[in-house]
């Protein structure tokens, strides 16, 4: 059996078409005509949000179960979009985009049918109920639950929606954000930006008798820096990104965030070629929780649990991590990128405890994993549009702060590699083993961080890194992320500050 490879990154500029747009109406402004984006006031799109009244949902669900079956949903999805990038001080296009489809899922045992549609008719509705129910040919069908209207507790809070932003606005802090970078030292030769925002409606209906919708705004601002001395350059990333309005420019700048990646591009060109060895490992705060997520969030996951496979099959209860290591899935940390009112099954966000004081306590879990585990549904059961199915996915996953004061971290490690900031890596999410690329570290010397260097790659395992954590400092911080597993999802990951003690560490240096 192949496994694929879960991958995590920090959302670079050239995902942001294939991952904004899931299909539907693109509209593309050339950068002559940027200005002239229409600026679409709320209320002043066509497509309002997914419609679907509570007795055609119930027709549908009745359709689906109809040869069998023990569950089934509907999943309807709407998004409006626009997306503006800039490159070397010039607008280079304008996109803005809707989308709009269902989905009709069917489960019989531990098997999933499922048909969606582009276009939300009753026919339509009913022709996907129909495919989607062959895989329940012959079984014993569930009577479907009355539907009611159901509602959830919202973790997202708008002041600014943006429906009524104009894109003259949007323009302003791509403008703002490319001074910046330019202003910031000479050496920086190149600024690229790419502004993104959408809105996405859902209805999901399903045969236990929901009825729910909501509404999730985004907000996506990533600057990168190309520096550049005469002997050597290096391309700096800084992202910002939350389920928020407009109101998120005035509580962390376009400025803020181009200065910071301004920073790392200016600092990055003293770097010299990273040693190789096993070494101690001291992690920034904040986007170095993709280190967790992605070599124990998936692995955690309960898609391949209840497959009987993955590196914590059988190990509940049991110590898998040091004494100090507690990890958390979050799905309703106030507006944060991975943050969610319901997955998209329905089920309400919650704090998932995974691992507590190195004690194993959980999995996340969907609908179907949970039944097959005979464990709570835990909120992680996610999608990238109507055309995908939910599996098991992280929200905002993280290191539950320490009682380490960080600066007494650094200080205390003699020798071995600070790193700073991380781009993405890869997990095999049976073995637990993983490689991260760092993208801004620098070494240790005698308690002190030193010269930067490049080329540094962490490698190893879950187990060993989390039972090897022996330091977790006080000052946990968050960043967003692309996390891929066969479709992408919106998260969050972070951390304190932590030392690993005795990590692999490939580097560049002959």
């Amino acid at each position: 059996m192949k496994i694929r490879e879960y991958s995590v990154r920090d959302i670079p500029r050239r995902k942001f078409l294939e991952l904004s747009m899931k299909g539907g109406l693109l509209i593309a402004a050339t950068p002559a005509l940027l200005t002239q984006l229409v600026s679409c006031q709320k209320g002043s799109v066509g497509l309002s949000g997914p419609g679907i009244d509570k007795d055609l949902a119930a027709r549908v669900i009745a359709k689906a179960l109809e040869k069998g079956g023990d569950f089934a949903d509907i999943y309807l999805e709407n998004r409006v979009s626009r997306q503006i990038v800039m490159e070397e001080s010039k607008f280079k296009s304008g996109l803005y985009g809707i989308s709009q489809g269902a989905g009709v899922r069917v489960v019989s045992g531990n098997k999933t049918g499922y048909a969606y549609t582009d276009e939300i008719t009753e026919e339509k509705l009913m022709r996907a109920a129909d495919v989607a129910s062959y895989v329940a040919l012959n079984s014993t069908p569930v009577s479907p639950v009355n539907i009611s209207e159901t509602t959830r507790p919202s973790f997202v809070t708008v002041s600014q929606p943006l429906g009524d932003i104009a894109d003259e606005k949007r323009i302003e802090v791509i403008k703002r954000a490319d001074q910046a970078v330019k202003d910031y030292d000479p050496r920086i030769k190149m600024a690229m930006i790419d502004y993104y925002d959408e809105v996405r409606s859902r209805i999901i209906a399903n045969s236990e008798g929901i009825y729910i919708k909501d509404e999730l705004p985004l907000l996506f601002f990533i600057v990168q820096a190309m520096s550049d001395d005469g002997k050597t350059r290096h391309m700096a990333r800084e992202r910002l990104s939350n389920h928020s309005g407009f109101e998120m420019f005035e509580k962390v700048t376009p400025e803020t965030i181009a200065r910071n990646a301004a920073r790392e591009a200016i600092e990055m060109l003293k770097a010299e070629d990273a040693p190789a060895g096993i070494m101690d490992v001291v992690m920034q705060n904040g986007w170095g929780g993709v280190l967790v997520h992605e070599a124990v969030g998936h692995p955690l996951e309960a898609d391949n649990i209840s497959k009987g496979i993955g590196a914590f099959t059988g190990k509940i209860g049991q110590k898998v991590a040091s004494d100090c290591f507690t990890m958390i899935d979050d799905g309703t940390l106030p507006n944060f990128r991975g943050t969610i009112n319901f997955d998209d099954e329905g089920t309400e966000a919650r704090r998932n405890v995974l691992i507590e004081n190195g004690i194993l306590k959980g999995f996340m879990t969907d609908i179907l994993s949970s039944k097959q585990l005979n464990m709570t549904r835990t909120g992680n059961g996610r999608r990238e549009s109507f055309r995908y199915i939910p599996i098991p996915r992280m929200t905002n996953t993280f290191i539950e702060k320490g009682k380490d004061n960080p600066a007494d971290i650094l200080s205390s490690t003699k020798k071995g590699i600070y790193v700073q900031s991380l781009s993405g890596g890869s997990v095999n999410p049976v073995t637990g083993v993983f490689n991260f690329t760092c993208r801004e570290s620098y070494l240790i010397e005698n308690g002190k961080k030193t010269n930067p260097i490049k080329g540094a790659t962490l490698i190893g395992s879950c187990m060993d890194v989390i039972s090897n954590i022996d330091a977790v400092g006080d000052d946990l911080e968050f960043g967003p992320g692309i996390c891929g597993k066969g479709q992408s999802a919106e998260v969050t990951a972070g951390q304190p500050t932590v030392r690993i003690r005795g990590i692999n560490v490939g580097g560049s240096k002959a």
